[in-house]
C-alpha cells in the first residue's frame, strides 16, 4: 500500500492535500514540496488510572490549586537585548533569533556568552561553523572561554546526548535550518525536519529546565527561511532588522511570552563586534543636515522608549505618464494616503510628481504620530523651504486633514527637549493635562493647512 503523503509550503508552513504552483495561504510560487505523513504508533487499550503504558498522565486541576511562581529571570550582559526580552531571559524558556544572513545573529549569541559563562553553563551548538572557526570568531570578539563548551554537529541525537551529559544551563543552537532527525527522512531545513527538530529542543527546554536559544534564518520575504510554522512552538521570536552595508542593527519582539511585544534594542556593528547603543535618539540624528528643505524630525515610541527619528522627502516633477513612488522606511500605503491628503486638504499638486521617502538609520516607522513629520517633509520639498532644525513635528493625520493627538505626549516632548529642540509642532487638542518641558516652544495646530502656513 502506498504511504500516504501531505504537501507542504516552505514558505509558510500551509498544508495542502495536493500539489499546487501557488500556495493558496501565502501566495508563493513553487514552494509546494511532498512529504511523507508518519504513521502513529498504535496504542493499546488504556489501563484504569494510568496510560497505555501504565505511566501516570496529567490530570485536569482548579486553577485555585496550581502553584504560581515568578519566573527565573538573568541577564545575558546585552541590555539592550534584556529589555527586549522583557528584563533578561526565563529560565527553560525557548527563544528563536531570526534575521538576514549576516546581519550579526551568530556574532550577538557568542558575545552573550561572554556573561553567561560567569555563572552558568553554556554549551554552543554550531552546525555551520567548526569548533576552531567558533573559537577564532570568540578570540576576536574578546569571549572568555570559561564555562563555554563548543560542539560542531548537525544530528540531533547527538546533540541531546551530549546536552544530558554536559547538563548545561543555556543551550544555542545555531542554526535551526542544519539540523536533521534521523527518523525523518526529508532533507536538513525541510518543513517536516525544523518542525520536529524544533519540538525536540521545546520538551529539551521544558523538561530539562534549559534556557534554548534558537537561530533561524529569515528569506528575501522577511519570514523564517523554510517554515514560519515553528514560531508558534517557541516562547519568544526575536527579529535583528537591518542592512547589511549599514552600521546599526535593531532587535524587535515579534511575540514575548514573557514581557511586551513592543520594545527594540539598537546595536551597532563594529570591527569587535556588535556594541549596545543605549541613546538611539542621539545616534539616529547624528549628521543631520541644516537649512535643508525635505526633512523633518519626529518622535516615536517603541515600547516604553521615545525615539527621534529623521524622515526626508524628495518630490520632483515626473517625466512618466504614472508618478513613481518609493517609501523606504516608512509604510507604502501609508505614504499614499498621506500624499493624497496633501494634496486634497493641503492644496499642493503632489500628483505628477515622483515621491521618495526615507527614514534615517534603518528604523521601520508603523506609528501614526509620525504622519505629522513625513507630510511637513514632503510639503517642504515641494515647496522648497527647509523646516527650522531646531523645530520637531507629532502628530497624527486624518483624511480631512485634521491631526490628532499622539500617546505618551509628555514624554515624548521630554525627549525632544533633551535632544536640544526647542520647538515642537502639535496638534491643538490634547488628551490630559501636559506637561510641558521648561525652554520647549509649542506650536499648536489644527490641520495641516495650518501647520504648513505656520513654518512654510
Amino acid at each position: 500500500m502506498k504511504a500516504k503523503t501531505l504537501f507542504y509550503c516552505t514558505e509558510c508552513g500551509n498544508e495542502l492535500p495536493k500539489w499546487a504552483g501557488q500556495c493558496p495561504a501565502c501566495r508563493a510560487w513553487n514552494t509546494i514540496v511532498e512529504q511523507p505523513v508518519e504513521k502513529p504508533a498504535k496504542r493499546s487499550a488504556p489501563v484504569k488510572g494510568g496510560s497505555a503504558t501504565g505511566v501516570a498522565v496529567n490530570r485536569p486541576r482548579p486553577m485555585g490549586e496550581v502553584e504560581t511562581t515568578d519566573e527565573l529571570r538573568f541577564a545575558t550582559g546585552m541590555g539592550e537585548l534584556d529589555r527586549v526580552l522583557g528584563g533578561g531571559a526565563v529560565k527553560g524558556s525557548l527563544v528563536l533569533v531570526g534575521g538576514a544572513p549576516g546581519i550579526g545573529k551568530s556574532t550577538l549569541m557568542l558575545q552573550i556568552c561572554d556573561n553567561l559563562c560567569r555563572f552558568a553553563k553554556v554549551l554552543y551548538v554550531s552546525g555551520e561553523e567548526s569548533e576552531r572557526q567558533i573559537k577564532l570568531r570568540a578570540e576576536r570578539l574578546k569571549v572568555r572561554g570559561e564555562g563555554l563548551y563548543l560542539l560542531a554537529e548537525t544530528n540531533l541525537e547527538n546533540l541531546v546526548d551530549a546536552v544530558h551529559q554536559l547538563q548545561p544551563d543555556v543551550l544555542i543552537v545555531d542554526s535551526i535550518q542544519t539540523l536533521y532527525h534521523g527518523d525523518v527522512t526529508s532533507a536538513p531545513g525541510s518543513v517536516s525536519q525544523v518542525k520536529e527538530c524544533t519540538l525536540t529542543l521545546m520538551q529539551l527546554a521544558k523538561g530539562e529546565s534549559i534556557t534554548v536559544f534558537v537561530i533561524g534564518h529569515v528569506n528575501k520575504e522577511g519570514s523564517i527561511a523554510g517554515p514560519k510554522v515553528l514560531e508558534h512552538m517557541v516562547d519568544c521570536v526575536l527579529y535583528f532588522e537591518g542592512e547589511r552595508h549599514m552600521a546599526y542593527r535593531i532587535l524587535r519582539a515579534a511575540k514575548n511570552r514573557f514581557g511586551a511585544t513592543n520594545e527594540i534594542g539598537v546595536f551597532e556593528m563594529e570591527d569587535a563586534g556588535l556594541t549596545e547603543v543605549p541613546n538611539p535618539s542621539e545616534a539616529m540624528l547624528a549628521g543631520r543636515p541644516t537649512g535643508t528643505p525635505g526633512t523633518c524630525v519626529t518622535c516615536v515610541m517603541e515600547g516604553a522608549r521615545p525615539v527621534l527619528a529623521e524622515i526626508q522627502a524628495l518630490v520632483v516633477p515626473s517625466s512618466l505618464g504614472n508618478p513613481r513612488r518609493v517609501s523606504n522606511g516608512f509604510e507604502y500605503n501609508r505614504a499614499m494616503l498621506l500624499l493624497a491628503v496633501l494634496e486634497k486638504r493641503g492644496g499642493l499638486m503632489v500628483g505628477g510628481c515622483d515621491a521618495y521617502i526615507n527614514v534615517i538609520g534603518g528604523l521601520y516607522l508603523e506609528e501614526p504620530a509620525a504622519d505629522l513629520a513625513a507630510i511637513l517633509a514632503l510639503a517642504s520639498s515641494f515647496r522648497d523651504k527647509p523646516v527650522p532644525n531646531d523645530l520637531a513635528a507629532i502628530g497624527e493625520v486624518g483624511l480631512t486633514g485634521e491631526l490628532r493627538a499622539a500617546s505618551a505626549l509628555g514624554q515624548r516632548l521630554a525627549e525632544v527637549k533633551r535632544l536640544g529642540f526647542t520647538k515642537c509642532m502639535i496638534p491643538k487638542r490634547t488628551q490630559g493635562k501636559l506637561a510641558i518641558p521648561e525652554g520647549l516652544e509649542l506650536i499648536r495646530v489644527a490641520n495641516i493647512r495650518e501647520a504648513m502656513a505656520a513654518l512654510l
